[in-house]
Order: C-alpha cells, then sequence, then structure tokens
C-alpha cells in the first residue's frame, strides 16, 4: 500500500477497540496492542479487567519507578492493583474462562480468515513457549474481537480466505479492529462497519484477500 495510507496506529487501534467495551463485564486483554486498550475505557464505563496468570481486577500500568516486579499481567508487563482486586490460581482463572464468566476477549492475531478463524499463537519454525490461554479464551469468552495490523510488513494482506498459520480457534472472531478499519464476520465473509481516518473503501478492500460483503 502507498506509504499515505496508515489509518491508525497501534494506540488509535486500542482506543477504538475501548469502545466495545460494555459497562459492568468482565474482559481478558491479550498480549500486544489488546494491553493499550485499559488506557482507553471510556468515561462512565466500568470493566473488570482479568488476567488468566491469576488476577481479577487489573489496574493502569504502572508509573517509572513505581514498578512491582512480582505484579504482573500474562504478558509479563508489570501493572498495579485496586482496592478491589482479587488474586486466584491459575486453575480458578481457567474455570473462570472455561465456564463462560468472561463476557470478551480483545486479541492479538497474526492471521484472522473470513469465516472468523483465529491464529495467533505460532510461526512453524519459530520458537515459541506455548499458546498461553488463548485456545480457552476464544472458546469460553462471548465475544472476541481481534486487534491487529492489516497486512504484513511486506504489505501482504492478513485478513485473508483461509489462515496459513495454525489456528487458535475456529470461527471465533465476531470482530476485527485493524489500522485500516473495523468489519464484522457475518454470514458470507466480511462486513465492513467502519474505515480510519485517511482510508477509502477502496484501500480496505485492496487491502483484503478475504470475501467482504454487502
Amino acid at each position: 500500500m502507498a506509504d499515505a495510507i496508515k489509518g491508525w496506529d497501534r494506540n488509535q487501534i486500542a482506543e477504538r477497540a475501548a469502545l466495545e467495551l460494555r459497562d459492568g463485564t468482565y474482559v481478558n486483554l491479550g498480549i500486544g496492542i489488546p494491553t493499550l486498550v485499559s488506557n482507553y475505557i471510556p468515561k462512565g464505563v466500568n470493566v473488570t479487567l482479568q488476567s488468566e496468570n491469576g488476577m481479577l481486577g487489573m489496574g493502569p500500568f504502572p508509573f517509572e519507578g513505581d514498578e512491582d516486579p512480582d505484579l504482573i499481567n500474562a504478558g509479563k508487563q508489570t501493572i498495579t492493583e485496586l482496592p478491589q482486586t482479587a488474586y486466584f490460581d491459575s486453575a480458578q482463572s481457567f474455570a473462570m474462562i472455561r465456564g463462560g464468566k468472561i463476557a470478551m476477549a480483545i486479541l492479538g492475531a497474526m492471521e484472522v480468515s473470513e469465516a472468523g478463524d483465529l491464529a495467533n499463537w505460532m510461526i512453524p519454525g519459530k520458537l515459541v513457549k506455548g499458546m498461553g490461554g488463548a485456545m480457552d479464551l476464544v472458546a469460553g469468552v462471548g465475544r472476541v474481537v481481534v486487534v491487529m495490523d492489516h497486512t504484513s510488513k511486506h504489505g501482504e494482506s492478513k485478513v485473508l480466505r483461509e489462515c496459513s498459520l495454525p489456528l487458535t480457534g475456529k470461527a471465533v472472531v465476531n470482530r476485527i479492529i485493524t489500522n485500516l478499519g473495523v468489519l464484522d464476520v457475518v454470514a458470507g465473509g466480511l462486513k465492513i462497519v467502519e474505515l480510519a481516518e485517511g482510508v477509502s473503501e477502496a484501500d480496505l478492500r485492496a487491502a483484503t484477500e478475504a470475501r467482504i460483503v454487502g
């Protein structure tokens, strides 16, 4: 794509994703761009953030010098606690996820297909430590929102007819938010919901391998 067509940056993607949050819900934020969503929770929206390493009620990132190395999220980033924060073991954390107690997960992705298939945990041949909680999250939460760059650094689409990487889950994604806009997974393909500033529908379609319907 041309250099002039950039759309949203990482923080703007996170800010747009924060508009998906609903008051009073429990939400899991994945590693990467999703962690930035906590910086943009709309005023008047009270959500409880859950981390699969055993924390319910995560606070914001600490100021420099105030970090507690023993207080981290699932991505090993230092965070803060709140007066209502609760701690528990991994088994109880995943019981919440598998039991459908978490309303939404906002996750990063390497690839997403038009059917809502998600690949976000490994690239064959590269060293990875494991899938983490992603497979449980996409199977157990009520709604999955993916945030990602629309294309690779080589300009290749990451919104595909079919994923080429190992899947985290099949038909699990509800909404995709990229630097170019917002798309919903619907019958037959993807539906354009919103375009990022400076991005035309033609730009988004040209960067998308998946079928866009409607």
